[in-house]
């Protein structure tokens, strides 16, 4: 317990420090052009998070997302949910979405938001109609925890939307070039390099059978899983602080994007999941 109480004071520190997606807004004192920009990046990496989502499904329903990060997706929810909470590990996120809101005109009384542990959420059994999670449940120490948690709120009948990440992936092969072969340490597996090195510590990734055995075994039917390639795939993200050097920008320019591309979505590290919790029998 000790061990991920500590992990996750590590991943708490991590995303306070750079809330997810921040890298892509110019802070040059227009912060509703920050926020744009934030959201055109967002979408335009991955293109296919509008029509996973579906927002506009949300219409007259309650909608929890767990890991706000800067915003993007929780406004688009606000559009057309009945009311829409945000829950996020990190004050940092939750500010930035709030501010996000408040440039944006949305009405406060259509959403809430509040820091909260995905492991352990301080909503009522069968709140929520719509759980929806984008790149987040991966990082918690215990994400089968934080997916029965999802369950737990969940409405009967209610729909799960989320995305964690995948095995095998191109980012867990080229991680584990860059710390394992590339620092001497063959026997290291992406999985180990993805858990070390990928963003927070302790991220995880999981194949697509694992993913399906344990939204089965928590209780969840209905299992639709789809990988896709991640902008890390591609190399089109944006470096981050620790990828600025010289030899980086050259891997980043000659990195065979063509390829990965023509090989396709099998290979990709995020993990596409959507799932209902059964109707009552009764």
């Amino acid at each position: 317990m000790a061990t991920e109480v500590s992990l996750k004071s590590r991943v708490k520190e991590h995303w306070e420090d750079e809330a997810c997606g921040i890298r892509y807004g110019e802070e040059n004192g227009d912060r509703s052009r920050y926020f744009r920009q934030i959201s055109e990046a967002r979408y335009a990496l991955e293109p296919y998070i509008p029509p996973f989502a579906d927002f506009k499904e949300a219409k007259g329903k309650r909608v929890l997302e767990i890991g706000v990060g800067a915003g993007a997706d929780f406004q688009n929810w606000c559009r057309y949910a009945a009311h829409v909470v945000g829950v996020d590990l990190t004050e940092a996120a939750i500010d930035l979405t709030r501010e996000r809101l408040s440039l944006n005109s949305v009405p406060p009384d259509t959403y809430s938001l509040r820091t909260a542990d995905a492991e352990k959420l301080p909503f009522e059994d069968n709140s929520f109609d719509i759980v929806y999670s984008w790149g987040v449940l991966h990082h918690t120490p215990n994400t089968r925890q934080a997916f029965a948690e999802a369950f737990r709120v969940l409405k009967p009948g209610g729909k799960l939307e989320a995305m964690i990440y995948h095995l095998p992936s191109w980012v867990g092969w080229l991680l584990y070039l860059q710390y394992g072969l590339g620092r001497g340490k063959p026997r290291m597996t992406a999985r180990e390099a993805i858990f070390n090195h990928l963003e927070s510590p302790g991220t995880k990734a999981y194949t697509v059978g694992e993913a399906r055995r344990f939204l089965t075994g928590i209780g969840f039917s209905g299992i639709w899983l789809s990988t896709k390639l991640a902008p890390g795939d591609l190399l089109t993200i944006k470096p981050g602080r620790k990828y600025s050097s010289p030899i980086y920008r050259l891997v980043w320019r000659l990195y065979p994007r063509p390829l990965v591309r023509l090989l396709g979505d099998r290979y990709g590290l995020n993990l596409l999941i959507k799932a209902k919790k059964p109707e009552d029998k009764g």
